[in-house]
């Protein structure tokens, strides 16, 4: 009898607990769809017309799409507007007004949603990228001085270092040898060309670049892709290239499923996770031990890298003023995506430019040559001719020798650093590159707090008034940064933002003057604010590097036939139109160009 009652009462607490769950369910429901909506401020704003479940996804971050429906909101919406998440009861804002973009980006009442930050969390750990408040400032305070001048001058021999090795392996492919030749070999009389994909050859030669730079670890990428480490990443980054799918959101909103119902993407990203992670750990372990008994080495081969200035502004006595191993770890993670992928793809997209354009490609070539003949730069030869290349004629055909590398007492890589910087054109171009395509399509900031946004251009709302001071905005609402379309828009770059032409970098028009960065104006490519890129200077010199050393050597035109798309994954990556299953490719003509 008592346990028939008991199982009385306990049928009863379960049908009670699921009627409440039920009911909490539907109550969910009922406000997040038909009563929050009633409120949101945002419903007053003009913006595109959709139904109820419809939404604008596609429209605001498919590359193939954006731009076009960027410009055609504006011209319809002005510049700040609402548009469809998820449907209608998730309105959206999006603004190309730099005043409200600002505020959002600088004001602690916006962080990047928790959905964002778990992403990029699960790939690269607990890092800057990730975190928030004052966990986010610590950690930048901590890393910027990694950053300085003084550092990203110290890496130019790496620069240089794996760029001559990247075009060692191109001068091999190019003329069907098995093994690259020395840099003082003769260029052969016949001038080599093919097709080479520049993407995943600048993935690997900038895979190499980090793991010098960032850790002082040779992962030797370029000269084979077997490195366990390296492989871990790409097979990773590979994975999150597709996009989250349905899957990928049920387990962004319940992770435990990747335990409990894994499936071959969730096993090979856990996999590579630990194998990252156990590198990781002894990569630390193993500097903290070189960096302890530093003081038994001589000075010219104290490390530089990322990590030891990173582990030596660690050795502070404050706790609040160092990182955890484990904040170590996920900052090495950090580094490697934003070290490595982010400066490939920017510079595919740069040689892609290049190759589009040649009268541009040959004018920064020629600057390149001249600017810096006094570096061993050979001047190049652009339609073969090889009447002055006797060994009489004071002008003997070789490729470029390297620079003395990491020597404290040789001043030649800051001497050549210091030439790099004076090649105005060069500059230019690198800056327009990253203007059209920057590594990040766009970002995403959350309301934490109701808020007013501050605007400079009056909004005309639907009954036909304005609105000519604020926006204002509920917690929880998402705005979205169109760093893209801020980089094509008009109103800030004139009517041929679309059109690569670096000159307009000699006179901006003024919308497009206020810096955001020192010399890039109001580009949005490296963000703006408490979460703008600290390593944007790393990026640009690397990209310096690898064009002063690539332009003389190698001449670049499209491949016939093969038009080159855009994906928006987490980074904005080139692929082979209509074929974005063979994944990031940027296939160009390479030519061996004579130096005489």
């Amino acid at each position: 009898m008592q346990v028939a009652t008991a199982l009385i009462f306990v049928s009863i607490a379960l049908k009670a607990s699921l009627l409440a769950v039920v009911l909490a369910a539907v109550s969910w429901f009922i406000h997040q769809f038909f009563i929050f909506p009633l409120f949101d401020p945002l419903r007053h704003l003009p913006g595109p017309s959709a139904s109820a479940l419809q939404n604008h996804f596609s429209q605001v971050m498919n590359p193939s799409q954006s731009l076009d429906t960027h410009e055609r909101w504006t011209k319809s919406f002005g510049k700040t507007f609402k548009f469809h998440g998820f449907g209608r009861h998730d309105l959206r804002l999006m603004s190309f007004d730099f005043r409200a973009v600002t505020h959002v980006l600088t004001s602690p009442a916006f962080e990047k949603p928790w959905q964002t930050r778990r992403l990029l969390a699960r790939l690269i750990g607990r890092g800057i990228f990730s975190m928030e408040g004052s966990e986010h400032k610590l950690q930048r305070k901590i890393i910027g001085p990694a950053f300085t001048s003084l550092s990203i001058r110290n890496m130019t021999p790496v620069f240089v270092q794996k760029a001559q090795e990247l075009c060692e392996r191109w001068d091999s492919i190019l003329s069907d040898e098995p093994s690259a030749p020395a840099l003082d070999t003769e260029v052969p009389n016949q001038l080599s060309e093919g097709v080479i994909d520049v993407a995943h050859w600048f993935s690997r030669a900038s895979f190499d670049v980090i793991g010098l730079a960032g850790f002082n670890y040779h992962f030797h990428a370029l000269e084979d892709e077997s490195e366990e480490i390296y492989l871990a990443y790409r097979r990773m980054f590979k994975i999150s290239d597709k996009g989250l799918g349905l899957r990928g959101l049920l387990d962004l909103y319940l992770p435990q499923l990747r335990r409990v119902w894994p499936t071959r993407d969730t096993t090979t990203i856990d996999q590579s996770l630990r194998q990252i992670d156990k590198f990781g750990k002894n990569l630390i372990a193993k500097k903290k031990n070189s960096l302890a008994t530093e003081q038994k080495h001589p000075p010219e081969i104290k490390e530089k890298d990322l990590l030891s200035i990173l582990i030596k502004s660690n050795l502070s006595s404050d706790p609040l003023k160092r990182l955890s191993d484990v904040e170590l770890l996920d900052q090495c993670s950090t580094f490697l995506l934003a070290g490595s992928d982010s400066v490939s793809v920017a510079l595919s997209w740069c040689l892609h430019f290049l190759a589009l354009h040649p009268s541009i490609q040959t004018r920064l070539r020629q600057e390149i040559t001249l600017g810096l003949s006094s570096y061993g730069l050979p001047h190049v030869s652009l339609n073969g001719d090889n009447s002055d290349c006797s060994a009489d004629s004071g002008f003997a055909e070789e490729y470029i020798r390297p620079l003395p590398l990491r020597s404290e007492g040789n001043n030649s890589h800051k001497a050549y650093s210091a030439a790099v910087e004076r090649l105005p054109f060069l500059n230019n171009v690198i800056r327009e590159a990253l203007r059209l395509c920057p590594p990040v399509h766009g970002t995403i900031r959350v309301a934490t707090m109701d808020d007013h946004i501050p605007i400079s251009h009056p909004i005309t709302l639907p009954d036909g008034t304005q609105e000519t001071q604020y926006i204002k905005i509920r917690k929880g609402s998402y705005v979205h940064i169109p760093i893209e379309g801020l980089n094509y828009c008009s109103n800030i770059w004139g009517d041929d933002a679309q059109v690569f032409n670096p000159d307009r970098w000699l006179n901006l028009p003024p919308n497009a003057r206020s810096p955001a960065y020192p010399g890039l104006g109001n580009m949005m490519t490296f963000g703006f604010g408490p979460h703008s890129c600290l390593g944007y200077k790393f990026t640009i010199t690397e990209m310096k590097m690898f064009l002063t050393t690539i332009l003389p050597r190698f001449e670049f035109s499209p491949v016939d036939d093969v038009q080159i798309s855009k994906c928006n994954s987490i980074l904005t990556r080139p692929y082979i139109t209509d074929k974005w299953e063979l994944g990031t490719q940027l296939p160009l003509q390479v030519k061996k160009l004579r130096a005489v």
